[in-house]
């Protein structure tokens, strides 16, 4: 996820802490690396970790102890968006990085740009408690194949003023809607555009839109159209969660998709916001710890992974940031760490809930019905450029 000063987040862990949604990946094309076989066990620690991160992933809090107990000294870069992080990735990490912690819209263009190989689950004791939709999720596992093992996540929420609003709006239609023309707020990135395309698959079933980020070029071209109208409406675009926090409070918006952090820090000064999962559900994002293909620390790559998907590193890094853990016994360790910080986080949430997200992932040619017809992520670049003006 990109996060500005800070992230946001939502979180569902089942009966306080399961789920009942499946996966098994998704199913496409061979990527380069798929041959390549991941350890079979973790050696001794080879001294240091080269990490890419999100602005804060790597915490002293947990990095510390990490270092202490494995050996393992960590060196991080951060990133300020997926793209930046995908050009560091390339050439396999060049045999300088070991790790990224890649979100849905970059892991498929790490995975079939070659730049990180598959890595065997079963190595990561506490993946066995992960929520079962992020075992195999398909933004990073194929076929079967895992290029990496999930670490947090969160919804893409409809925020909204309270006063200006106080009939709760229902449906995405309101940051479309000509009537709030100059109280609107959008994310300032392309994925943005599967908000949209979420939305017409279902105000216009006829485009036949069975995944936001499967787009032909007559869905993705009425999926354009509608941004373009909306840019009229638009007060700003969002680059940072901060930013828009800003916005809401000095009223310069007063609806717009958000993520939960921003309504907890809205709702914690007092101000009249709350937020919303319309009825057409909702995109979302999650994050993945990917091993690059020419990792030179392999071995410290894995205690990494293995120690950041305890439930103790999962509930401080989730309530660090304001994210949901995909391990499911994060839960007793966030009540610990903060009373009643689960239900704030949806974690009450009933299991049907995950069910109405639809995670990012890197749009690719590859449609539904397995065509390569699909409008790729260069494309929706390009779009969201224009559609900005």
């Amino acid at each position: 996820m990109k996060f500005g000063a800070v992230v946001a987040v939502a979180i569902l862990l089942a009966t306080a802490c399961g789920s009942s949604n499946t996966s098994t990946g998704t199913k496409h094309r061979v990527p380069p690396t798929a041959t390549l076989k991941p350890l079979d066990k973790v050696g001794d620690g080879e001294g240091a970790l080269n990490l890419i991160a999100w602005e804060g992933y790597v915490d002293d809090s947990w990095k510390k102890p990490f270092q202490d107990a494995t050996g393992c000294q960590v060196n991080a870069k951060s990133a300020g968006s997926s793209d930046e992080m995908v050009s560091l990735m390339k050439d396999g990490g060049g045999g300088q990085w070991d790790m990224v912690s890649a979100s849905g819209d970059a892991d498929l263009r790490l995975i079939y740009g070659g730049d990180v190989r598959p890595m065997n689950e079963k190595l990561i004791p506490d993946w066995a408690d992960f929520q079962t939709y992020f075992k195999n999720p398909a933004y990073n596992t194929i076929d079967g194949v895992h290029y990496g093992i999930s670490l947090q996540w969160g919804p893409n929420v409809l925020l909204y003023n309270t006063t200006k609003f106080k009939i709760a709006p229902t449906s995405w239609s309101a940051v479309y809607d000509a009537a709030n023309k100059g109280i609107v707020t959008a994310y300032d990135y392309p994925i943005t555009i599967a908000d949209a395309a979420l939305y017409l698959s279902k105000s216009q079933p006829s485009l036949g839109i069975t995944d936001p980020y499967e787009l032909t070029k007559k869905q993705f071209d009425a999926t354009v159209a509608l941004l373009m109208q909306q840019r009229q409406l638009i007060k700003k675009y969002w680059p940072t969660a901060s930013e828009e926090i800003l916005d809401f409070q000095n009223g310069d918006a007063f609806i717009g998709a958000a993520w939960p952090y921003q309504t907890i820090q809205l709702k914690g000064n007092g101000g009249p916001f709350a937020d919303t999962i319309p009825s057409e559900g909702a995109t979302g994002w999650g994050d993945t710890w990917m091993l690059a293909t020419k990792a030179p620390h392999p071995n410290c790559a894995y205690k990494w992974t293995q120690w950041v998907s305890t439930p103790k590193v999962q509930a401080e890094q989730a309530l660090f940031f304001g994210e949901t853990p995909v391990n499911s016994k994060a839960c007793a360790q966030m009540e610990a760490l903060q009373a009643g910080s689960c239900a704030q986080y949806h974690a009450n949430e009933a299991g049907t809930y995950l069910q109405t997200i639809h995670f990012w992932k890197t749009p690719v040619t590859t449609c539904p019905d397995g065509s390569e017809n699909c409008i790729p992520y260069d494309q929706w670049v390009s779009a969201w450029t224009t559609i900005k003006g």
